[in-house]
């Protein structure tokens, strides 16, 4: 066994070396490539890259490629390409890489125009629409309503950081909720992800405000204070453009092997068993 490794390349690589045909090994005479390497990490995560990867991680890719390669020189070595059930094993692989291959050329014959994107994009306004989102912070109690209005008593002539800090402080020492360790935060949220009388309340105050009542839900009396809110705003098409041709190319596609489906039935001849007369 012969095994010579390009370390000078692997090196390199680091470096935004990206050439498809450099050399990170050779064994037996047979090279390992950069694009083999590729090949191997994005069998297992499409968006892998081998270049990006840390170098003990390539090193590691680089061992399994020569073992790969060692493994089948041995493979072939012992005959097993005469083998009846390698064989059978490889027709059956054949017919699968065939009818991918043939599907995938007829994926990439698809296309779709500009206009037929944007006419998508304009029927379709409010599936690129972000909502309206509120960051609000809550304290909790569970059956003590009295407890709730006593905090709002407090916070109320308070104003700006004076009062989140402030918030944040009585919802680690007050709040019965779960986010109480985290100063009753609840990070952004669109109407709906809350109970009703939550979301209704939160989505009614201005940044910076508490509600002057307490809310009650299911879970107790809340306490609501609005940290910051973002208001809805629609995706441009130049931005939306990219997922809507791939949207319509996948629908087109489909529709299309669907029709490619029925007229290939009705020209063969299919006898199916148990439906005979």
């Amino acid at each position: 066994m012969k095994i010579v490794r390009n370390t000078l390349l692997v090196l390199a690589l680091g470096t935004g070396i990206v050439n498809a045909e450099a050399v990170l090994a050779t064994v037996n005479g047979k090279k390992i490539t950069l694009a083999d390497a590729n090949r191997f990490v994005k069998s297992g995560n499409p968006q892998a890259d081998f270049s990006k990867a840390k170098d003990a991680d390539k090193s590691a890719i680089i061992q399994r490629l020569i073992e790969k390669n060692l493994f089948i020189a041995a493979a072939k070595a012992s005959g097993v390409e005469k083998d009846p059930k390698y064989l059978k094993t490889l027709e059956l692989a054949k017919d699968e890489l065939i009818i991918n291959q043939w599907m995938k050329n007829q994926y990439d014959t698809t296309v779709i125009s500009d206009s037929e994107a944007k006419e998508f994009y304009t029927k379709n306004k409010d599936k690129f629409t972000t909502p309206k989102k509120v960051h609000a912070r809550h304290i909790l109690f569970k059956k003590d309503e009295a407890g709730a209005k006593a905090v709002i008593a407090t916070l109320k002539t308070l104003k700006g950081e004076e009062l989140k800090n402030k918030f944040i402080a009585l919802a680690k020492e007050k709040s019965e909720g779960p986010s109480g360790a985290k100063g009753g935060d609840l990070g952004f949220f669109v109407a709906g992800q809350m109970v009703a009388p939550f979301s209704k309340a939160a989505f009614a105050l201005k940044k910076g405000e508490i509600t002057a009542e307490p809310v009650k839900t299911q879970f107790g009396y809340h306490v609501i204070y609005v940290e910051d809110t973002k208001d809805s705003s629609v995706v441009a098409f130049e931005k939306a453009k990219v997922q809507i041709v791939s949207t319509l190319k996948q629908t087109q596609f489909r529709d299309m092997m669907e029709k490619s489906a029925k007229d290939l039935k009705s020209k063969a001849k299919i006898v199916i068993e148990g439906e005979k007369k």
